[in-house]
């Protein structure tokens, strides 16, 4: 399947500067497929060493972590010669083993001609333990994301139509109503499915939701034995219990993260390692507020104030156990539930481009989605679940703060008018 990926890796590949790449992102988004298959077409051959299927593999990295000792041994254990340039060496599941992480730094300083590439699913986890020597400065560092709408319809066979949806965010030209129906039930089943990859393949070859949901319900398993794998015992109810609380919160009508829902007189101290964990795990991300909107964002959140979304909405629909039927007809049932879906879907798609986002909230309530730094401007971002697109909050930004233009997401065909572009959900992944 397509992944977009594939044009970082090719350019980390040509790079004068590079450096050992270190691949994370959360349990399942196709960190091992997608490496192996770049392996494949553009490498003569691939040295392959997984921590977790082959545990003997640490005894390796105890004496020696220098390049000329290493090289030897490895080649030796993949039963090929390691070769300069035309082997890439692929350390799968690195955070269990952190002399082979710290063994990158050598990779780096004393044989910058070998390519090796390691992957974590835990490793923003594993990091952050006190005992591992990170390689600050010999890595290079990329995280990959689950499938976005685009790889989704393209897994589908519908290229053109990602094109089409491309060239009329481009011109802010509507497009035909038969392919924006057409976009927008592949929005709707893209929230039934999610963008992990596994899912993403048995839709495409069965279009069985009944199938995809059996994947979803073993990743969900996954990452509550990994709660209990890769924390403390006294963490791991407080993670579990957080974790399962997120989605609830997406139904309130304010969204904002509230600790009180968690449990009874429940409080930050109590809570926040739990939340920490789960964003460096990458199940799900924090949005804070900003109070005001100027450069840097970053200086101007509330750090006790923030949103919390999960990283796959079909894991999402999963969790609250929601029917295909459900999504793709968007029952009046799920009224309460539809605008933090749509929220947490174009969150989605904003972070997997490298988008830093915040929110923003008037003193008498006017609130902002999403406020986003895009080609050097600020901008807001508002949601809408439906193509009802009146937006007292969005009024209140622009006399405020009066950006070049504004976005606003609906199920409404593209546009612009008033210094607002409308853009339909199916197209967040152009933002």
């Amino acid at each position: 399947m397509y992944r977009k990926i594939m044009h970082f890796l090719e350019e980390w590949k040509e790079s004068g500067h590079r450096k050992p790449l270190i691949l994370q992102g959360a349990r399942q988004v196709g960190k091992t497929y997608s490496i192996l298959e770049f392996g494949r077409t553009h490498y003569e051959n691939v040295a392959y060493f997984n921590f977790e299927t082959s545990p003997k593999l640490n005894s390796t990295f105890e004496e020696d972590i220098s390049p000329d000792y290493l090289i030897p041994i490895l080649s030796h254990i993949a039963g090929q010669t390691i070769v300069r340039e035309k082997t890439l060496i692929v350390f799968d599941e690195i955070q269990l083993c952190e002399r082979a992480l710290t063994a990158l730094k050598y990779f780096c300083e004393n044989a910058p001609d070998y390519h090796v590439i390691a992957a974590g699913s835990l490793l923003g986890v594993a990091v952050n333990r006190a005992r591992f020597s990170f390689p600050v400065g010999k890595v290079d560092i990329k995280t990959l994301y689950p499938m976005d709408l685009e790889e989704f319809m393209k897994a589908l066979g519908e290229d053109i139509l990602a094109e089409q949806i491309r060239k009329s965010f481009r011109t802010d030209t509507p497009l035909p109503q038969v392919l924006h129906d057409t976009a927008m039930r592949l929005y709707r089943q893209y929230l039934v499915v999610g963008g992990m990859p596994e899912c993403v393949m048995q839709y495409a070859s069965t279009k069985d939701f009944i199938l995809v949901r059996h994947t979803q319900d073993t990743i969900l398993i996954s990452y509550l034995n990994d709660m209990s794998k890769y924390n403390s015992l006294n963490e791991i109810k407080k993670t579990r219990l957080a974790y399962d609380n997120i989605t609830v919160q997406l139904s309130k009508k304010n969204t904002r993260f509230q600790y009180k829902l968690l449990k009874k007189g429940g409080r930050a101290s109590e809570f926040e390692n739990a939340i920490e964990w789960l964003c460096l795990s990458g199940i799900v991300s924090q949005v804070y507020k900003v109070e005001q909107v100027r450069k840097p964002l970053e200086n101007y959140r509330d750090i006790d104030a923030f949103k919390i979304y999960v990283s796959d909405l079909g894991l999402l629909c999963a969790k609250k156990d929601l029917t295909a039927g459900d999504i793709l007809y968007m029952t009046e049932e799920l009224d309460d539930f539809k605008g933090g879906l749509a929220e947490n879907y174009v969150n989605v798609q904003l972070t997997i481009n490298g988008y830093q986002t915040y929110y923003w909230e008037s003193a008498r309530g006017a609130e902002i989605d999403f406020v986003i730094q895009r080609e050097g401007r600020l901008i807001p971002v508002e949601v809408k679940s439906a193509d009802n697109t009146k937006a007292k909050s969005l009024k209140i930004y622009m006399d405020t703060y009066k950006p070049d233009y504004a976005i606003k997401l609906s199920a409404k065909n593209f546009g612009f008018e008033d210094g607002r572009k409308t853009v339909p959900l199916y197209a967040a992944f152009c933002i």
